[in-house]
Formats: structure tokens, sequence, C-alpha cells
């Protein structure tokens, strides 16, 4: 594990984030702009990234064994934050708030900070494991996701088609048809232009994103960020106990050094940015959404570091 890479990486999105509230408290990311940046993200630098990472590292049956373990392994780890996220709001009364809370525990930010942490500790095998997770996550946020936020409402109902064809499937499975191409076709490469197209497209995700983000925080008065004990408790769950949890399951099943900073990098991240999206196309309570994903990932910059470490530690035991 590359830790200083890793802590470099942590440095370096903080000071985009840091940079979004300046831009949002001088008002050059306001609203519209945050909500135009939000689509330019989900609609093509996203699809872009996805399709970039799963393209990153060369056939081998070998690493399409590696990523469709990952798929499958991404409906597992979810389940368990499903299950925690059960439990830990069992109490809450005010339903809204207790459909964000789920939907913050169960959903973190994989793709905009997992991807470029992953690979600061695990180089381009890190990206790689992290979209076909996202693969995995975009079909449960599309189907889990609704059923959570559709709860005491009429209007809101899971489909087929959202399910099955989203801004995460369909990205996924054109990186996967590029990704095994050479299965069939030994010489089949993509085309330097077309892949410095996609990467291009996809550099903005992190930096953007972030910028939002950071933006977002420059909304809530320091009172909004620091009084909601709700907040602080889905924080120290989402943060703290749920990738601890992870990280002593992953090492006393036996899972490889690789497999257990994989699965600790993805159970520590911020709520996600979708959530808040949900929240706000549904019109559910996008105030409490936003502070969850701003206040999380604000607090990021100091538990990933703390967890890696801790991380570390377990696998030398």
């Amino acid at each position: 594990m590359n830790f200083d890479s890793f802590i470099n990486t942590i440095v370096a999105l903080f000071i985009m984030l840091a940079v979004g509230f300046v831009a949002g408290k001088t008002k050059i990311i306001d609203s519209p702009a945050s909500k135009k940046l939000s689509e330019l993200i989900l609609k093509i630098s996203q699809p872009a990234l996805i399709i970039a990472s799963l393209t990153s590292v060369s056939y081998s049956p070998e690493n399409l064994k590696l990523g469709l373990l990952t798929f499958l392994f991404g409906f597992v780890l979810h389940g368990f934050f499903a299950v925690v996220a059960f439990f830990a709001c069992m109490k809450v009364k005010n339903l809204d708030e207790k459909k964000l809370m789920n939907m913050l525990l169960i959903f973190g930010n994989t793709g905009f900070i997992g991807i470029p942490l992953l690979d600061s500790l695990l180089g381009d095998i890190g990206a790689f494991m992290a979209s076909f997770m996202i693969s995995s996550f975009n079909i449960l946020i599309w189907t889990l996701g609704i059923v959570i936020m559709g709860k005491g409402r009429d209007d809101i109902k899971l489909t087929l088609k959202k399910a099955l064809i989203n801004k995460g499937t369909v990205p996924a499975a054109a990186g996967l048809l590029l990704f095994v191409l050479p299965a069939v076709f030994p010489t089949f490469t993509i085309p330097a232009f077309a892949s410095s197209a996609i990467s291009s497209l996809a550099s903005p995700c992190t930096p953007v994103s972030l910028l939002i983000i950071g933006a977002l925080l420059s909304t809530l008065t320091p009172r909004q960020m620091l009084s909601s004990p709700k907040i602080y408790y889905v924080c120290l769950f989402k943060l703290m106990i749920i990738p601890a949890a992870v990280c002593v399951i992953t090492k006393l099943i036996g899972f490889s050094d690789v497999w257990i900073i994989f699965a600790t990098t993805i159970s520590a991240m911020p709520c996600a940015t979708s959530t808040t999206m949900l929240a706000e196309t549904y019109d559910i309570n996008p105030a409490f959404s936003a502070q969850g994903v701003g206040v999380s990932t604000l607090l990021s910059v100091a538990t990933m570091p703390a967890i890696m470490w801790l991380a570390q530690r377990i696998i030398e035991l």
C-alpha cells in the first residue's frame, strides 16, 4: 500500500474542496451552475471515467475474473451496508430523514473519490476494480435506492428499465465490451485518439465533483454544519464504524491484502452525491441530504487516513 501517495491524494482532494467552498462563497458556482455542472458530470464525465477505468488494464482471463468477482463483491458489501443502515436508523421517526439516512449510509462516493484514492493505493488495478464496483453501485442505487426513496410515496416507482439502463450500467457495459474484445480479436486495441478523448472527458470528474461539494458546503451556515446530531450519527457509522468493521471482517475471513485495502477504502468513502441528486429530483428534504454529503466529505479528509492506517496495522497482524 502506497500510503504517501494516498496522503498526497487526500491533501489534493481537500484543496479542491476548499477551492469549491471559496467559489461558492464568491458566487462563481451558484445554484444554477452547480446543477449544470452536476449534469455534466453525471451524463458525460462519469460514464467516460467508468469506460477509461475499465480499459486501463490489459485484458487477461485473470483480470476478467478479478473484475467479475469485484462486481459480485459489490452486492455483498452494499448488502452489509444496508443491514447496518437498517438497524442504525430503526428509531428515526421522521420518514424522509430515515430514508435519507439509510441512503447516506449505504451509498458512498465510490466513483468521484474512490477511483483516484484506489489508484493512489493500488495503481491501475485499484481503479479497475473500483469501476466494476461502480457497476454494482449503479444497479443498486436504481433498485434498492428507489425502493427506499419510494416508501410512503405513490409517485416513485421502481421499473426494470431504470434498473437495467442508466448512467452507470450503460457505460459499464460499453467499457466491459472494449475490455474483453481482445479475447475475440487479439489484435484489437482502442485507437489512440479515442482513448485520449475518453481520458480527457473523464478527467474533470473528480475535481468538478469536489468543487460542487465545496460550493454546497458554502451554502450551509456554521450552525447547520455543526449542530445536527443525526448527521454526526450518520458520519460516525459511515466514516468510522462500518469501514473498521469491514477491515476486521475481511481480515478474519482471510482476504488477501489487496482485497482488505480495497474493501476498507470503498467502505470509508463519504456519502454519495447521488443521494442528494435523487433527493432533489423527488423533493425529499434535499437540504438534509446535502448536509450529510457535505459534512461527511469534509470529515473524511481526516477519517480516511486514520482508517487506512488502521487497515495497515490490521494487515500486519
